[in-house]
C-alpha cells in the first residue's frame, strides 16, 4: 500500500468523520466532539489547530491529525485518527512519523507531547514504540461517565 500525505480539504471531512463509528472510538481522538461527529464539528476544531493533515491510499483518505498547542517549542499531536478498515496496516504509524517529522524538522520543536486514554491500547503501544514515554496521567470521563486515565507522553527532539 503507497501511502502519502497532504493538508486537510474541506471535501475530506465527510470520509473523516465517518471514521468513530461510536461514542468511545470518537472520544479517543476527538474528546470534545458530539457523536456522530459532523463536517461542522470538525471544521471548527480545524480552524483552531494548526498543521492539519490526512494520509492517503490509493486515492482515499485513511488517516488524520494535526497540532493542537505549540508553545515554547513543545508540539503537542492532536486528532490522530486512521480509517477503520486500515487499521493495522501501518497508517497510524506513518501517520505520527510524519507529524513527529513536521514538529521537530518543519517547525523546530524541541518536543511533540500527546495524549491517549487508557483503554486505547494499540495507540499506548504505538506510541511507545515510537519512543515516546509517559509523563502525567489526568483523570477523566469516559462517554459512560466512568473513571479513565489520560496518560500524556513525550518524545524529546533527537540529537543531532
Amino acid at each position: 500500500m503507497q501511502l502519502s500525505h497532504r493538508p486537510v480539504q474541506d471535501s475530506d471531512l465527510p470520509a473523516l468523520c465517518e471514521f468513530s463509528k461510536n461514542p468511545t472510538e470518537l472520544m479517543f481522538w476527538f474528546p470534545r466532539a458530539q457523536f456522530p461527529l459532523t463536517p461542522v464539528q470538525l471544521q471548527a476544531a480545524i480552524a483552531e489547530r494548526r498543521d492539519n493533515r490526512v494520509v492517503v491510499a490509493d486515492g482515499r483518505v485513511v488517516g488524520f491529525s494535526n497540532f493542537c498547542r505549540w508553545a515554547d517549542e513543545v508540539y503537542a499531536i492532536g486528532n490522530a485518527v486512521v480509517d477503520p478498515a486500515y487499521r493495522g496496516q501501518g497508517v497510524g504509524r506513518y501517520l505520527l512519523k510524519m507529524m513527529i517529522g513536521r514538529a521537530f524538522e518543519t517547525h523546530g520543536a524541541r518536543e511533540v507531547v500527546l495524549s491517549c486514554f487508557n483503554a486505547n491500547v494499540v495507540g499506548l503501544l504505538l506510541y511507545q514504540a515510537l519512543g515516546f514515554t509517559p509523563y502525567a496521567i489526568e483523570e477523566r470521563r469516559s462517554v459512560a461517565g466512568e473513571r479513565v486515565a489520560l496518560i500524556h507522553l513525550r518524545l524529546p527532539r533527537p540529537y543531532r
